[in-house]
């Protein structure tokens, strides 16, 4: 499998956005219930535990990484289907995402915003989310999960030429 990369960079008065789409034939509510509940979650990034509400922490377990960490992820917003704002901690920092998705017609794009505030390791960090959004995808659909070594190093460079 060599996937293809689609991530883009987009220029903000802080830093980068780098937005990261895909689109599922399902409705935002199903879509929604993917990235929020933690035994689905558990299927393409990790489960997830604690009191679950805006303001509030909780922790999310990486199973698809080295050592399965917990990390700390902080709500920062929360509004069904539409939007998911949180801060992920780890030991590389903190982490600003956004998930917004859009229904028009049963289809939904979901899109993933990673706010940055600069371009400095844009060359793991976009393939990483494109791992996991394709996991997404195929805890989705039942098919077969990715292998990390098709996304880093094979995308670096495409990632890296976003920031030129």
């Amino acid at each position: 499998m060599t996937p293809e990369p689609t991530g883009l960079l987009v220029p903000t008065p802080t830093g980068f956005d780098l937005i990261l789409t895909r689109t599922y034939r399902a409705p935002a509510v199903d879509v929604w219930a993917s990235v929020t509940e933690p035994e689905r979650t558990a299927r393409w990034f990790g489960p997830w535990r604690g009191d679950a509400a805006p303001g509030r922490t909780v922790e999310v377990q990486l199973t698809f990484e080295e050592s399965a960490p917990w990390c700390r992820l902080r709500i920062e917003a929360c509004e069904p289907p539409r939007r998911l704002a949180v801060s992920m901690e780890d030991e590389a920092g903190s982490w600003p995402l956004e998930l917004l998705l859009d229904e028009t017609g049963g289809t939904t794009e979901l899109r993933l915003v990673h706010h940055l505030p600069s371009a400095d390791h844009l060359g793991a960090t976009g393939p990483g989310w494109e791992y996991y959004l394709d996991m997404l995808s195929a805890a989705r659909t039942g098919g077969p999960r990715p292998g990390f070594e098709d996304y880093y190093p094979a995308q670096k460079g495409y990632f890296e030429s976003l920031a030129r």
